[in-house]
Formats: C-alpha cells, structure tokens, sequence
C-alpha cells in the first residue's frame, strides 16, 4: 500500500495522518495474517512500542482495526475490511498450533449465536486450532 493510499484510508476513518500512524497502517496493511505489537517493532524499527501501541489504539477507536486473541495468549490486530460502528470484520481465523500463524477464513462466517435475553453481545472473536495445510504435510499428514 503506498503512503497516499494510506493517508486517504486513515483521513476516511476520521485519523489525522502522521508520519508513525502510516508507517503502522502500512504495516498491517502488507501482512498476509494479523499482526501483534511485537510483529510490528520488529518490522517498524524506527518506531517504538508505545508508539505502535497508540497508533493501535486510535485505530481501534476508529474503527480501522480490530483486535483478536490469537490462541496463544497474544493480541494481534488486523485492518477492518468492513466499516461502520465495530471493530469486528466478522470472518472465522484459524490458529495453526504448529507454525502459530493465523489465517483469515473471510469466505467462512461466523455461526449466528442465540444469546439469553437481557445480554448484549459488542463482539465475537471465532478461532479454530489445528494444522495448517503446510504444517500438516510436513508432519505426513493427508489433507
């Protein structure tokens, strides 16, 4: 994603466009899979943590971003593809035990709960664990 892609993505969710929030929308922007905090220094070395982190969460706030558990204990955050009131881009993730990627499953939609009346449902993080098709061929298994 270029920077004039990012700056007009960021000014659409009401961001004001700094030089840190592009280097980070950039960022997830590039990843196949989402990122944490920690994936992001690593890759943005001339931005710090708390930077990272604060870019984050204006994101959030914004809703540009979404945050997941990835299984692992960790918080990875991914673009919103949809946009509106929420944070959450409504696919299934699959967290590979073996590799400890994730892997979106836009196609796959995450199953309608019916919750008891009087609760209030803001979100839903669906992750299925296993073995991605690498992993599994590695350890011979078939698919």
């Amino acid at each position: 994603m270029d920077e004039n892609t990012c700056i007009q993505l960021l000014e659409a969710h009401g961001i004001k466009p700094t030089s840190n929030r592009i280097l980070v929308v950039r960022a997830l922007a590039t990843e196949d899979a989402p990122s944490s905090i920690s994936d992001l220094e690593r890759g943005l070395l001339s931005v710090d943590k708390s930077s990272i982190f604060r870019c984050l969460m204006v994101f959030r706030e914004h809703h540009l971003v979404h945050s997941l558990e990835d299984g692992d204990g960790q918080v990875k955050y991914e673009i919103c593809h949809r946009h509106g009131d929420s944070d959450d881009d409504l696919h299934v993730h699959f967290y590979c035990r073996q590799c400890h990627r994730i892997f979106c499953m836009e196609d796959t939609p995450v199953p309608q709960v019916a919750i008891p009346e009087g609760f209030q449902m803001e979100s839903i993080n669906y992750m299925i664990k296993g073995l991605c098709p690498e992993c599994a061929r590695k350890r011979g298994l078939r698919l």
